[in-house]
Parts: C-alpha cells; structure tokens; sequence
C-alpha cells in the first residue's frame, strides 16, 4: 500500500442498486474516482495497490454488516476514514460507530451536500 491516499479515490460498499448508482454519480461529477462493491465481503476479498481518501458503507449491508466491516478493517490493521451511511439511524448505532472509529456518519435520505461536505473534510486533513 502507498504511504499516502489517493485523494480522490473513494472505496463504496453499498448493496442497493439505485442508491450504488446515485452515489457513484454524486461523487464522478464531482471529481472522484469510485470502486463500488456490493458487499463488505467483495471490498474485503479485492485488491488493490491504491490507498483510498476513504470508504463509505452502508450500515445494513446483506451478511457483513457496515460496523462488523469497519470492525474486520480494523482487525486487519487498515485504517482508511470511514464514512457509515444507514436508513435505520438509532443513538446506539451512531455511538458504535463511533466507538470503532467511524469519521461520519448520515442517516438516509441525506443531501447530497452533507456526503460531499464529509469527504472534503476527510481530505482536507489527507493532504
């Protein structure tokens, strides 16, 4: 892995296919490049020699849950910014998410403004 991230490489572990797409299309017009995976399993089995500026992952995810992917991350001594995105927010969820390092976190449906305003913040401390 590089020692610094790829500032507008952002890992998305997203299983709906319509909020996949949207996301994908937020972040291609506004300069980022994408890796989309349809479960924490397929981000954890892919390979790549690119550190990402971070990683966004649903919450309710169809095995690995979103927080049980942030805890195998961290299990495996990999670190990227972690953005946590849920329709089922709860006090309990935020504080877990919190507790295993989560840097955001935005309860569905969020302005598309507040995901962006999350990643500029995860990269304005990057470089």
């Amino acid at each position: 892995m590089a020692a610094r991230a790829d500032n507008r490489m952002v890992l998305v572990v997203e299983d709906d296919a319509s909020m996949r797409e949207a996301i994908e299309c937020l972040l291609g017009i506004s300069g980022f490049d994408t890796v989309i995976f349809e479960s924490a399993e397929a981000l954890l089995t892919a390979e790549t020699s690119r550190r990402p500026l971070c990683l966004i992952s649903d919450m309710n995810l169809p095995a690995m849950s979103g927080l049980e992917l942030l805890s195998e991350l961290r299990r495996r001594s990999w670190y990227p910014p972690v953005i946590i995105i849920t329709a089922h927010d709860s006090p309990s969820t935020r504080e877990e998410a919190a507790r295993l390092g989560a840097v955001d976190y935005l309860a569905k449906p969020f302005p598309s403004i507040s995901l962006l305003s999350a990643i500029e913040k995860i990269a304005a401390r990057a470089s």
